[in-house]
């Protein structure tokens, strides 16, 4: 497996020959959970609140169900947030197989034997 120079990786960044939208996904998907996480914890609180500063049963029993809605919300959040991100992942990949297919198009026009393509690198 051969090691790209620095200039050579470089130069694919400037030339948009490597997208870098994968990795950086990623990160957005990873910050996304996060801020999930802090609403599902803020509506358990809430509710936690809301049943400690209540002095009815009522309240008290209002609480509970507060809590699994706010967790059910979260969850259904982070389902959206995960096929948002999964759509965009999908969306770039499909730029990549164009490439790959334009480049070997262009190939087999020039008459060139055209080279097995390696593995591409998942994101």
């Amino acid at each position: 497996m051969a090691i790209k120079s620095k200039s050579s990786l470089m130069w694919d960044l400037l030339t948009f020959d490597r997208l870098v939208t994968g990795p950086v996904i990623h990160l957005i998907y990873w910050a996304g959970l996060g801020v999930i996480s802090l609403v599902a914890f803020s509506s358990v609180g809430a509710a936690v609140g809301v049943a400690l500063r209540e002095t009815s049963i009522l309240g008290k029993l209002l609480a509970l169900p507060v809590a699994v809605a706010g967790l059910l919300v979260a969850a259904a959040m982070v389902l959206l947030w995960r096929a948002f991100c999964e759509f965009y992942v999908a969306i770039f990949r499909i730029s990549d197989d164009l490439r790959a297919l334009r480049q070997q198009a262009e190939a087999e026009r020039a008459g060139q034997r055209v080279p097995a393509q390696p593995p591409r690198q998942p994101y």
